[in-house]
């Protein structure tokens, strides 16, 4: 049977026997500088929270978990990610905020499966050119950072649903329309003038968001209203008599015709 372990301090404190099958393992803010190598020994485990801890880097054993889908790492001292971080092919969702990270992890380039990044609160002022090729990535969460103008290569991760943009140094945004999945974009805490252009399904946070979506709303149900006009309109349109296409009756009269006699 499948084991999980919310409240543990240490790897020692689980039984032998029930590490095999271990699926979630959390010892957040633990006081935690190092892990035992025996967390490699929990093949099976899904789930790993090592937050508010004291790493200074990503233990080699947490690289050695094939089937690890969520691992929180956030608010520790990391400043990158090894090479080796690009074993883990079943994650799916990282948190890594509150770290020390100036430069994008190359290593989450070769992880297909990730869904959701939590980059919050680091040091990261530009994104690589390599980032499309995360194309199971959903959700991006860039808060905090020190980008000082509108990463340009996220024009082309058209997969995006949610992108938070919040407490940066962004003065100015590009024409979002272009980015289809987009639903959720957050950019309150930059020094922009006005809202940034986006799609209509696009749910915004920020300065002057709330006018923007009103305002928004008020123009699709003004053009709804014109074209249900409009669709009536058709629809009322009445067939004039001297038409020649109704008889004496009112109904349609077939129209006939005879070839000329030459």
């Amino acid at each position: 049977m499948p084991l999980d372990y919310p409240l543990v301090l240490g790897i020692s404190c689980i039984p032998t026997a029930g590490r095999r099958g271990l699926r979630k393992l959390y010892l957040s803010d633990a006081g935690l500088r190092e892990v035992p190598d025996e967390l490699a020994e929990l093949q099976h485990l899904r789930t790993l929270a090592l937050d508010g801890n004291e790493l200074m880097e990503v233990p080699e054993a947490v690289c050695d978990l094939p089937r690890l889908a969520h691992l929180y790492l956030g608010r520790n001292g990391l400043q990158g990610l090894p090479p080796a971080f690009a074993q883990l092919q079943s994650l799916r969702c990282l948190w890594i905020e509150g770290n020390f990270l100036a430069h994008f992890p190359r290593a989450l380039l070769q992880l297909p499966e990730l869904r959701s990044l939590q980059l919050g609160d680091n040091r990261l002022c530009r994104l690589p050119a390599a980032l499309p090729r995360m194309g199971g990535l959903r959700g991006l969460w860039l808060y905090g950072n020190r980008f000082q103008e509108f990463p340009p290569v996220l024009l082309r991760m058209d997969h995006i649903r949610v992108l938070d943009l919040d407490r940066n140094r962004i003065a100015s945004f590009p024409d979002l329309t272009g980015l289809a999945s987009l639903r959720l974009l957050s950019y309150d805490h930059n020094p922009v003038r006005e809202p940034p252009c986006v799609g209509d399904e696009v749910q915004l946070v920020g300065d002057g968001a709330q006018e923007y979506m009103e305002a928004r709303q008020e123009r699709l149900q003004s053009l709804q209203r014109q074209e249900e006009e409009e669709e009536e309109g058709t629809e009322a349109t009445p067939v004039s008599p001297e038409d020649g296409l109704q008889d004496g009756e009112g109904e349609f009269a077939a129209l006939t015709g005879s070839p000329e006699e030459t």
